[in-house]
């Protein structure tokens, strides 16, 4: 799989990790970072990578991730971390508004994430 920085990539990258949270689940392996990563990369998800990834996204590569419908802010960082460490950009350059709304075609029937939205003062 190529990826890239734009919401046609997100939208295939919200369904995939629905397809390996249910994969895995039928095989009974936890689906933990380090799992998902080493399903989707294979031999390239080395020890280094996993940690960078985990760092960049602020989780434990053991830890159980919930279902990504139902709470996506730990997963939308996941995603996020995969796409910058791949494509080699900035953490902070990753297009949110492209991730949040393929998460919002990917789940059609969840309550969409805007977590850039402007607060009131």
């Amino acid at each position: 799989m190529n990826i890239e920085n734009n919401q046609e990539c997100f939208v295939q990258l919200w369904r995939r990790l629905e397809r390996t949270r249910r994969l895995f689940g039928g095989q009974y392996k936890r689906f933990c970072i380090r799992n998902v990563l080493k399903s989707w990369f294979g031999v390239e998800a080395n020890d280094d990578f996993i940690w960078e990834v985990c760092h960049l996204s602020e989780q434990e590569g053991w830890n159980e991730l919930p279902l990504p419908s139902l709470y996506p802010r730990n997963h939308r960082e996941l995603l996020r971390a995969i796409v910058a460490v791949k494509t080699g950009i900035s953490f902070w350059k990753i297009n949110l508004k492209a991730l949040d709304a393929a998460y919002s075609i990917a789940f059609p029937n969840s309550t969409s994430i805007n977590v850039n939205k402007k607060k009131r003062q």
